[in-house]
């Protein structure tokens, strides 16, 4: 019975030291990509007071910081309202690029809009935000 309980504290032993290794190799997997970005523009664009059916547009402009080039994969909006365009090309090391963010000004009144952009390296996207007041001219 002793050698039984020997080879089973053993057993756990080895199942916890080995789940251990495995999350310390996996650690540089998990947060490569996420410095590889360095924002040159704020995340947050205030636009102010803005009239009314006069789109507003503003770039959101980052450095690639990483050693390799990156894409930007997807740009997501939280409505029809705000329009991201971007470049499909790679980003090569130590470069910039922008995300053009256009917002339609169609409704009066504040606002407040989140864009997701997701990059080749990165699994959690990164969010960007406008905001602003859209006034009537009456």
């Amino acid at each position: 019975m002793g050698r039984i309980l020997n080879v089973l504290y053993i057993n756990q032993i080895e199942s916890i030291s080995m789940k251990y290794i495995i999350l310390f190799f996996s650690l540089p997997l998990l947060f490569h990509g996420e410095d590889s970005i360095e924002w040159i523009t704020p995340i947050e664009h205030d636009f102010g007071d803005i009239i009314h059916q006069e789109p507003a547009e503003f770039h959101f402009e980052f450095k690639n910081t990483s050693s390799d080039p990156i894409l930007i994969d997807n740009v997501r909006t939280t409505c029809g309202c705000t329009t991201p365009d971007w470049s499909w090309d790679p980003i090569p090391p130590d470069s910039t690029s922008q995300i053009k963010v256009i917002f339609d000004a169609k409704k009066t009144g504040y606002f407040k809009k989140k864009i997701k952009v997701y990059f080749s390296n990165q699994r959690k996207g990164t969010i960007l935000k406008i905001m602003g007041y859209v006034e009537s001219i009456d």
